[in-house]
């Protein structure tokens, strides 16, 4: 399985690709620098760093160009690259502000990497899976609540329309090959989107490791043509079961 992970030097996307590379997937992860990409990608078994700047569709191309060319093919995309609400206010999970005192610059950049920067990639990477004869899809999104919590513009609305987003390409890539599924953590996990004083406390959160098993198993033999599916991490083993039981 060869597989490009967005924004996979960090969080969620780094516990995802280490997963994939441990279980003997081939793995291209990106960053917008193309050191640190690089650099984190030495790291794991079998693993590429590649430069890509999912707002600019010329950085897209390239990078997606450079991925597939030197893994000799895409089995499965993992759009995970994405910015939180730090950027935006750095004390918003003890001082929220109100959507109207979001600056317009600050609304834009989330969504134009949460929300446009999946279109772009799999705008990108559906083609080619497409005249390959098939691939895989993951979309990774958060709990519906984060999407309508008080003080959450833009994250919320931004991964919002990634689900809506989701669910039409999935219907749009029906009987075609490619799979598409949405994968979620299941509530706030410890990554660089935390406040570091609330990082720091640790209580409640989930690890970003808890993405591994269920990607590793989207990435399986076993997931091959599971379609339209959204997959909570942190409920993946019951889900899983429940799966199993009504075939």
């Amino acid at each position: 399985m060869k597989v490009l992970v967005t924004g996979g030097t960090s969080g969620l996307g780094l516990a995802m690709a280490s997963a994939l590379a441990a279980t003997g997937a081939t793995v291209a992860l990106t960053g917008r620098s193309a050191e640190r990409a690089e650099s984190v990608a030495a790291g794991l078994p079998g693993a590429i760093g590649v430069e890509m700047d999912v707002r600019d569709e010329s950085s897209v191309a390239t990078a997606v160009d450079r991925a597939w060319s030197r893994l000799d093919g895409i089995d499965m995309l993992v759009n995970n690259a994405g910015i939180g609400m730090r950027t935006v206010n750095p004390r918003f999970m003890t001082q929220p502000q109100g959507f109207w005192e979001v600056p317009p610059d600050a609304f834009r950049a989330v969504i134009d990497t949460n929300l446009t920067g999946y279109f772009l990639v799999a705008r990108e990477i559906t083609p080619r899976m497409l005249a390959s004869g098939g691939g895989r899809i993951v979309n990774i999104s958060m709990n519906h609540s984060t999407m309508r919590r008080a003080g959450f513009v833009p994250y919320g609305p931004s991964r919002a329309g990634s689900e809506a987003l989701s669910r039409i390409m999935a219907a749009d890539l029906r009987d075609t090959g490619i799979t598409v599924n949405v994968l979620l953590p299941g509530g706030a996990t410890v990554t660089g989107m935390l406040p570091q004083d609330v990082a720091a406390e640790g209580q409640g959160f989930l690890s970003p490791e808890v993405m591994g098993p269920p990607i590793v198993w989207l990435a399986s033999d076993e997931a091959a043509g599971v379609h339209d599916e959204r997959i909570v991490a942190a409920e993946f083993g019951q889900w899983l079961r429940d799966r199993e039981s009504r075939q």
